[in-house]
């Protein structure tokens, strides 16, 4: 059996648009603590993360614990934002609603859901076979992770995605027994 050990990064700091260096909250770096705690007792044999400073730095404080490195996969990374975003005028959750009715449907420049969950899931079925029978840990993102978790059950969707959007960190455990997950768990740190 390999486990599987998602960590959604903590809270970030919005206000800075460019993604990859996006860093954590005050808030988002005081609950990294949550991560660090409950992965503690969990046999953890490698970490990989996406590239991105806040996936990075929300399970940077496990590793260092740990005695270990982070081995960054680019395509574990976040969705690519459409540019036109930016714009006060675009509603998000219309748009992410929209993205969920149509998993190939994107605004303008930025990756559909169904390119996000492609790239993922290929690089996730390599890690499988490299890391098999291990206990892995994965920092990824809220989109990212969300079209994971509709891969493995269809009926997750947009109204589940809405419902951990303001949930960071989050933790999602899926058990794989060789490609076939067998179970998925979603854990709440704060509570």
């Amino acid at each position: 059996m390999t486990k599987v050990y998602f960590i959604r990064h903590a809270q970030s700091d919005n206000s800075v648009r460019d993604g990859r260096v996006r860093p954590l909250t005050e808030k988002g770096l005081n609950d990294c603590r949550l991560v660090t705690k409950y992965l503690s007792d969990k046999y953890i044999d490698i970490i990989f993360s996406s590239p991105f400073k806040r996936a990075v730095d929300t399970i940077k404080g496990f590793a260092e614990k740990m005695n270990t490195e982070i081995h960054i996969i680019e395509d574990f990374r976040e969705r690519k934002s459409d540019s036109d975003m930016s714009s006060d005028n675009v509603d998000f959750i219309s748009f992410m609603e929209q993205q969920w009715t149509d998993k190939n449907y994107t605004f303008s420049d930025g990756e559909c859901l169904a390119e996000v969950q492609e790239r993922n899931i290929a690089v996730l079925k390599e890690l499988l076979v490299q890391c098999k029978g291990k206990n892995i840990v994965i920092g990824t993102h809220g989109t990212a992770l969300s079209t994971i978790i509709n891969y493995y059950d269809s009926t997750y969707g947009f109204v589940d995605f809405m419902d951990m959007v303001n949930i960071m960190p989050w933790v999602v455990i899926m058990s794989f027994n060789e490609n076939n997950c067998v179970e998925i768990d979603k854990i709440d740190l704060f509570n």
